[in-house]
């Protein structure tokens, strides 16, 4: 037997429950993993929540990193003692051990803890997908991101000016302000105290953005398209003040024929191929020191239920880890 924090309904933070679970042996194409550390993610909330629907009762969690205890008939590309990390596999990395598909895995490089890998698997190749993939950034642009100081936006902000933009960082408070300033951001804008539109407008002498990268949602949706310039991106990958609701798709005519998509790292790293690159295009901007990663909270596995209070309460910055 080992332990896991599952949930049997969904709702707040109280329905996580630190169980005895029984891990079978892993099956056709499967690795059994020993976590080593855990990532904790604000989609983990929406599958707590009910947001997004799962199937009951389940583990959450959906990014770690360990070691392999055991493999499953057909896997050769991975054995017994790799170091591994995944941030997109199903959920359930709330436990110490679990099976997962083996070609949701990538190994750990030299180099790369596997703390610094559990923190930054989902984040880092959503920065990935989204600064690389879905409108790819270019020396001399200048973007605006939502969230400069949580864990994403940390690292979309230092990738974004390794490679020649100028960043600019929406933030709760002064706190956080300094947080983002330190990872990346040209100017941090306090978006409960002035209006971001006006501010970004401002920054860029009337011109706007090319893209808006927005894991907020509900909040910052609208006034973000007041961002772009013409034939901007408008680039929603979450949604931490609520869903975005419906909208006059006529605006996106108005406000200069942006394009407004909803992407999700899933669809990016379908193929074994993509995910491969886009783990290995992240490890090498850690190793190099383009792109640091910052665990500013630490948390017992048991203990997941606070992590989830704090996080929803706007407590934490940067990434958060909880250590089986």
């Amino acid at each position: 037997m080992t332990k896991a924090i599952r949930i049997h309904k969904t709702g707040g933070p109280e329905v996580l429950q630190w169980e005895d679970v029984d891990v079978p042996p892993p099956g056709q194409g499967e690795a059994r993993i020993r976590h080593t550390a855990i990532g904790l993610n604000f989609i983990d909330t929406y599958h707590r929540s009910g947001l997004y629907p799962v199937a009951l009762p389940t583990a959450i969690g959906s990014e770690g990193a360990g070691i392999v205890e055991a493999v499953g008939p057909g896997v050769s590309e991975l054995k017994a003692g790799d170091r591994v990390a995944y941030g997109n596999a199903p959920i359930g990395a709330y436990a110490e051990t679990r099976n997962i598909p083996a070609g949701r895995l990538v190994k750990v490089p030299e180099g790369i803890s596997d703390r610094q890998a559990a923190s930054m698997m989902l984040k880092g190749m959503t920065a990935q997908y989204l600064i690389r993939r879905t409108y790819r950034v270019q020396k001399g642009d200048t973007i605006l991101v939502h969230a400069a100081a949580g864990g994403a936006g940390q690292i979309i902000c230092q990738w974004a000016k390794h490679l020649g933009a100028t960043v600019i960082g929406t933030v709760g408070s002064a706190e956080k302000a300094k947080i983002a300033a330190a990872h990346g951001c040209d100017h941090t804008i306090l978006y409960r105290e002035v209006n971001f539109a006006e501010k970004v407008r401002e920054l860029t002498g009337g011109a706007g953005v090319p893209a808006v990268y927005d894991g907020v949602g509900k909040d910052t949706f609208l006034p973000s398209l007041d961002c772009l310039r013409p034939l901007g991106y408008m680039v929603s990958y979450g949604n931490a003040s609520g869903a975005v609701p419906p909208f006059n798709i006529g605006l996106l005519a108005q406000k200069g024929s942006l394009y407004v998509t909803r992407p999700t790292l899933l669809t990016y790293v379908t193929k074994r191929e993509d995910l491969v690159a886009t783990a290995a295009e992240l490890f090498d901007v850690v190793k190099k020191g383009a792109v640091k990663i910052g665990i500013n909270q630490t948390y017992a596995l048991k203990d997941a239920a606070q992590a989830h209070r704090d996080i929803e309460a706007r407590k934490t910055m940067g990434s958060t880890i909880l250590l089986p």
